[in-house]
């Protein structure tokens, strides 16, 4: 059985027992977690398409730690100008590790 569920405006398959780097959520580490925005779900030969999303289903998932993402580097520069800025910046994440797929009733 496995879901789609839109969270940090992307999406993400999941399935139970899998780990996931999501945008941080505010939530401690070991806390539970559920997300309501599921877009599909399967199970075997079956799937829910939702409309946007499916009425009754959630996802519910543990949190692993908070965390931060590699450091990107964000330089702009224009041509003969003499004009270079350079920007570090290292997204805030959370980690999940999902528990449970409750498909729709």
């Amino acid at each position: 059985m496995f879901a789609v569920i839109r969270t940090g405006g992307k999406q993400y398959k999941v399935a139970n027992g899998d780990v996931i780097r999501v945008e941080k959520l505010e939530a401690e580490a070991g806390a539970s977690i559920t997300l309501g925005d599921v877009l599909m779900v399967s199970d075997g030969g079956s799937a829910t398409v939702g409309t946007p999303t499916v009425a009754g289903a959630a996802v519910t998932a543990e949190v692993v730690a908070q965390d931060r993402g590699p450091k990107i580097i964000v330089f702009k520069k224009k041509r003969r100008q003499n004009y270079r800025r350079k920007n570090g910046h290292r997204q805030d994440l959370t980690v999940l590790r999902i528990t449970g797929i409750n498909g729709a009733a």
